[in-house]
């Protein structure tokens, strides 16, 4: 059963690289068509902007590729556990964390190449249908293939990672607390937004349906990431699985941090270029210090995991340690 979930998980990190491709040659199309004069430049960006943007659209899904080929091929055992994992959480919070508003989307039938585009590839709402299809198929497809080729390769390299630890603790470290609680408050903020709350929106005639959907599913992950590191640290009998606990913890912080991280010096720009054709419905210094808090509260839920299995993995002569000798194995 391990060995066909590992072949699975194999395969599935061939295909996270592989659907990335298209949204590669897409972007590169995008740069060069617009330092010719072929294409337009996005609505509400200059050519510079433009340019920039699309540029490091292109370093992150190359970046993508790289993880997907990291997360298969030998050579990817011996790279630091830290970069893979790093590389990997923010992947996957940028890509995993993105299917339930992809799904919702389509069943409200809210077009999301609107605000939904601004998210997931920084394009125009006015870019050809099929390729907003294309965009759309890169992101689900890598997502999903994502999440199943990264426990697959935690597995092989760190199996003791997805076990649950025998001692039980009886405290509460305050390391955790605070963004637990950060996250609740963030998560709160934007559900009530995605409610139709009035309360720190400027321009109430700017929520689509589409704004809604992708609030609230931010907003659900703060809140699951947050409520999940809660649980881990603190232990309680629990009938959820320790490796759930640990991929709900991961994902909600790595949503927190890559979509708030992601979306921050945007709405910064709009704030201070105040352009003609970009508006947000929320009101910008709200949104700066929510996505500031979300950038804080993913990265605290991280340290607070890191730490945890630093702890684990520190007992001399363990188990875990082994399996860290053999992870870094030529």
């Amino acid at each position: 059963m391990v060995e066909r979930w590992d072949r699975f998980g194999r395969a599935a990190a061939y295909g996270a690289a592989a659907a990335l491709v298209p949204y590669l040659v897409i972007k590169v199309s995008w740069v060069v068509g617009s330092l010719l004069g072929l294409l337009p430049v996005g609505r509400g960006f200059s050519l510079g902007g433009w340019l920039v943007l699309n540029t490091v659209t292109i370093g992150m899904a190359a970046a993508g590729i790289t993880l997907g080929l990291a997360l298969v091929r030998p050579w990817g055992m011996r790279i630091p556990g830290w970069l893979v994992g790093f590389f990997a959480w923010v992947g996957s919070g940028f890509l995993v964390s993105i299917l339930p508003f992809v799904v919702v989307s389509a069943l409200v039938n809210s077009g999301t190449s609107s605000s939904g585009g601004s998210r997931t590839s920084g394009g125009d709402a006015a870019m050809p249908g099929w390729e907003a299809v294309l965009l759309q198929c890169s992101f689900v497809g890598t997502g999903i293939a994502l999440a199943i080729a990264l426990p697959a390769y935690l597995w092989r390299r760190w199996p003791h990672a997805l076990r649950r630890p025998e001692r039980p603790r009886t405290r509460t470290s305050s390391g955790a607390v605070w963004p637990a609680v950060t996250g609740a408050v963030t998560g709160l903020a934007w559900l009530y937004w995605a409610a139709g709350g009035p309360l720190g929106i400027a321009h109430r005639d700017e929520r689509q349906a589409s704004w809604h959907v992708l609030v609230g599913v931010s907003a659900c992950w703060a809140l699951v990431g947050s409520a999940a590191v809660l649980a881990l640290v603190r232990r309680r009998s629990t009938r959820l699985p320790y490796p759930l606990l640990l991929a709900l913890a991961w994902l909600g912080s790595g949503s927190m941090c890559a979509w708030s991280g992601w979306r921050l010096p945007a709405t910064v720009y709009v704030a201070l270029a105040h352009p003609s054709d970009v508006g947000y419905p929320e009101n910008l210094a709200v949104a700066v210090a929510l996505h500031v808090t979300a950038v804080l509260t993913g990265a605290g839920i991280m340290r607070t995991l890191v730490r945890g299995e630093r702890r684990r993995v520190s007992v001399p002569g363990s188990a875990q340690q082994s399996a860290e000798r053999v992870g870094r194995r030529p």
